[in-house]
């Protein structure tokens, strides 16, 4: 570890970075989620799936994108368990996972509509 320089002022974090560090594994992962929610066309597809369940086809056509386009988001989403799926014949649709995806995209907006 770096030579402690905050002793010179009489702070130091020394005695409490062992649990400081420990805590880094509690937010392992966490740059995944927010990258998945980074990209513009995913979190447009979170935001349609937070108002109401909806197949490939509707969200291809409400976002202007291909069919191949939107379920390699999907895919993406699902592997991060941001979007769930059921098969209805041969249609497939989607929705949130669960309320702590829609918590993330509310607090999201509103942290963000705040700086307006």
């Amino acid at each position: 570890m770096n030579e402690d320089l905050c002793s010179e002022f009489g702070i130091s974090c020394r005695e409490k970075a062992p649990s400081l560090q420990a805590s880094l594994l509690d937010v392992a992962g966490l740059s995944e989620l927010f990258k998945a929610m980074a990209d513009e066309t995913r979190i447009k597809i979170l935001h349609l799936l937070a108002q109401e369940e909806l197949c490939v086809c509707d969200l291809a056509y409400l976002l202007e994108s291909s069919l191949p386009a939107v379920s390699h988001h999907l895919r993406f989403l699902r592997s991060l368990n941001l979007v769930r799926w059921r098969r209805d014949g041969k249609q497939v649709f989607y929705a949130l996972a669960d309320e702590h995806v829609s918590q993330l995209l509310t607090v999201a907006r509103s942290h963000y509509i705040e700086k307006l």
